[in-house]
């Protein structure tokens, strides 16, 4: 067994081997525990649109509900409010119809809330916003109650049976309508987009790894360009073939996609293709050192795409550098695709952009780079032959 021990300790590649497993835990530990810290604290960083169609009565409510929560409350138009809302800019539209007032100040009547919430988001958003939908609706009711009370003890003259009726009228007096635009179906769905980026990226990683081991090993028997244009070829193809699979799976196993299963696929497909040579572009750039980046890149990407919290609940360092990183634009456009969303176009435009910059980089360390000469030790054997 020692003979064994010592025979593996001697080739690096098993040093390598522990390095990596090392390295890996210490990124996600040092990236996860950084991006989530405080993350709760950070709530009011979220976003509330009140759509007012009651004029003064409503103005007041704002001004209460502006003071009272832990959250950035703007006002919009109907138009305006939808439109944040879907490009997820804003959480959760609390709309006060007209009348609402009035029917707070008249018994028998009901006042009734609108709330539109975006489901197409990461699960921690509609989780507060429902969190806040209920707490809106109980301080409205609370005013509510106060008020009637006050119109009770005004009208103590009143025969006990109206008397009665009257104090009814007071309980509940708020009630809430709460719509639900793009609608998740299901947990498993709500992961998807996680899912995605975690396992193309980590596809795309050690496709790129072994792809390099490869070439390394073929060396100067083929030119730069040649080892180049292999590598463009095998990331279109296996691109295609790995989405057409990933996708198919996903709509078997009853995944949604809302626009359809053409344009999910195109989409997957390019962003399997940008991860693919992002990925390869830190092997072609530092070697087998280039995975050590790779890894904590997807720890980045998970954490700033979007997928588990809003990216609005992340520090400003995080928020900043997602914006360099393509899984938040490939999370925002399978959201897009899935659940429903407007201008998937910005997230393709995004990806190409991303596709094009690690292109240019990687033929550019390419051409600086020597290549490595394989062809000495054959050359060297054949030497005593030749003799």
């Amino acid at each position: 067994m020692k003979k064994a021990v010592m025979m593996y300790l001697k080739k690096p590649q098993t040093k390598i081997a522990v390095i990596v497993a090392l390295m890996a835990q210490i990124i996600f530990c040092a990236v996860w525990m950084t991006a989530y810290d405080g993350v709760m604290d950070r709530v009011e960083h979220l976003k509330m649109a009140i759509v007012n169609q009651d004029g003064e009565a409503g103005s007041n409510i704002q001004k209460q509900l502006q003071t009272n929560l832990p959250f950035e409350v703007v006002a919009l138009t109907p138009e305006q409010a939808k439109d944040e809302l879907l490009k997820r800019n804003i959480h959760l539209i609390l709309t006060i119809p007209k009348h609402f007032g009035e029917a707070l100040t008249t018994p028998g009547m009901q006042a009734k809330l609108a709330y539109t919430l975006n489901e197409s988001n990461p699960q921690l958003t509609k989780s507060v916003m429902q969190t806040l939908i209920s707490r809106i609706t109980n301080e409205m009711n609370s005013s509510a109650a106060l008020q009637g009370t006050q119109l009770v003890l005004q009208q103590l003259n009143l025969p006990a049976d109206q008397a009665s009726k009257t104090a009814q009228s007071v309980l509940s007096k708020v009630d809430s309508r709460v719509q639900s635009l793009n609608p998740v179906e299901g947990m498993h769905n709500q992961m998807v987009p996680m899912m995605l980026v975690l396992a193309s990226y980590v596809g795309a990683m050690l496709m790129a790894m072994n792809i390099h081991q490869v070439s390394e090993t073929i060396g100067s028997a083929l030119s730069k360009r040649q080892h180049l244009a292999f590598r463009f070829i095998i990331i279109i193809v296996a691109a295609a073939l790995i989405s057409i699979a990933g996708s198919s799976l996903i709509a078997a196993l009853g995944g949604q996609m809302e626009r359809g299963f053409g344009l999910f696929w195109l989409f997957h497909f390019l962003t399997l293709v940008t991860f693919m040579f992002f990925a390869q572009m830190f092997l072609v750039v530092f070697g087998m050192a280039g995975m050590f980046l790779n890894m904590a890149v997807l720890s980045l990407q998970l954490v700033t795409s979007g997928t588990i919290v809003p990216k609005q609940m992340l520090s400003s360092f995080y928020q900043s550098l997602g914006h360099f990183l393509p899984a938040t634009y490939s999370v925002e456009g399978i959201m897009n695709l899935q659940f429903g969303g407007i201008h998937t176009e910005n997230d393709v435009w995004m990806l190409l952009v991303t596709i094009a910059s690690s292109l240019v980089i990687t033929i550019g360390a390419v051409a600086i780079k020597k290549q490595r000469n394989t062809l000495q030790v054959s050359e060297t054997s054949a030497a005593p032959e030749a003799a």
